[in-house]
């Protein structure tokens, strides 16, 4: 079996990625160990931005699935009541369900799929990839999510790279819970943990609720979890006795120590190149655009796959992403019988709060989407 590129990975880095290259008559494969729909650990909200890098047709795509208009944002501290609000005068995001985005995104590339299919070798022979000794393409793209196998195949185990660690349920809210809740649909809620390693959500998204928090440290991920559900239940942000599917997922984001994301014949995109945002932990965005320049790339190749006709991927790559965390910033330089007093103030001041932790580090909207 042959194709012109094969994609290890068909999340939204691998999908859009297939998408732009079936545009350009390129035969595609895309190859995935998960069926779907699936979930996938994430709070599930898109800029418009995004909207307009995958030319989403949002009334079609809202008909059969939760596309929720988010207006503004509450921002806050775990642990202290009391948050600062900011509204927009149009959506400024739109809240998804990963299970359905990802399979819309993935059938849509119009792209054969190999679904269920664990990677169990990768090796070159003659200018040509062989996966699995049954699939043969010239150029491999590593779209598999931290785990990788392209990404392990061209870094081999990585260490010292900073990783995000989360946890996240989704759940349908009961009918009866609906009216009760203290959240709304078009609002979702951030808390910042007490010593700036991370942060919560609670976002809700039509007749579903998403919660979830990602930290820097992976020890006291659970014991912060907890705290961080009393403290919704508390303030009647989420139902009592609410079914929590908990799912768990780490991430590296774009930090130093950096990922090799090009070889001969091929590239890596998304999470396998570790562009999450550091500021946000927002890997939906560097997916799709990550996909988008890889795309680009190869196509601009044409069918010479060279290390040095790759190599722009780098460099339009780290333009787009680059970018360093202040919130990480803060954690580290501030000592930590202030950090507490310290973001509680800067939580609580509004021109902060839309200006610098929403307008920059979570809706990037100094940023044009790609092609604009």
């Amino acid at each position: 079996m042959t194709c012109d590129v094969l994609i290890v990975g068909g999340g939204p880095a691998g999908s859009t990625c297939a998408w732009r290259l079936r545009q350009a008559g390129l035969d595609v494969m895309v190859v995935d160990l998960a069926t779907f729909p699936r979930d996938k650990v994430c709070a599930g909200w898109i800029t418009p931005q995004v909207v307009t890098e995958l030319c989403l047709d949002t009334q079609a795509y809202a008909r059969r699935r939760t596309f929720q208009p988010i207006i503004g944002f509450r921002v806050g501290l775990i642990g202290r009541h009391r948050e600062t609000a900011v509204t927009y005068d149009g959506p400024v995001s739109f809240g998804i369900r990963r299970c359905e985005f990802d399979h819309y995104l993935l059938q849509r590339a119009d792209a054969r799929l190999a679904l269920g299919a664990p990677i169990s070798t990768i090796r070159k022979d003659r200018g040509q990839w062989i996966v699995n000794d049954a699939i043969r393409a010239p150029m491999l793209i590593g779209a598999g999510g931290s785990g990788c196998p392209v990404a392990r195949m061209l870094n081999g185990v990585m260490r010292g790279r900073p990783l995000v660690v989360a946890r996240e349920a989704e759940s349908r809210i009961a009918a009866a819970d609906r009216e009760s809740l203290a959240i709304e649909p078009d609002v979702p809620e951030l808390f910042f943990c007490r010593d700036l390693q991370g942060y919560g959500w609670c976002v809700r998204k039509g007749e579903y609720l998403n919660v979830g928090l990602g930290r820097l440290d992976p020890r006291s991920l659970p014991a912060a979890t907890a705290r961080f559900v009393a403290f919704l239940e508390a303030r009647k942000k989420i139902p009592p006795r609410f079914p929590w599917p908990w799912r768990g997922h780490a991430y590296a984001v774009n930090a130093a120590p950096r990922r090799r994301i090009v070889d001969a014949g091929a590239l890596l995109v998304g999470d396998a190149a570790g562009v999450a945002d550091s500021q946000s932990g927002e890997g939906i965005r560097q997916a799709v655009e990550s996909g988008l320049l890889a795309a680009q790339t190869i196509v601009e190749a044409d069918g010479l796959f060279s290390r040095d006709r790759l190599d722009p991927y780098a460099a339009r790559l780290e333009a787009r992403c680059a970018g360093a965390s202040l919130s990480g910033a803060l954690a580290r330089i501030v000592p930590d019988r202030v950090k507490t007093v310290v973001a509680g103030r800067l939580l609580e001041a509004p021109s902060f709060v839309r200006h610098v932790v929403l307008d920059r580090w979570f809706l990037h909207r100094q940023q044009l989407a790609l092609g604009r």
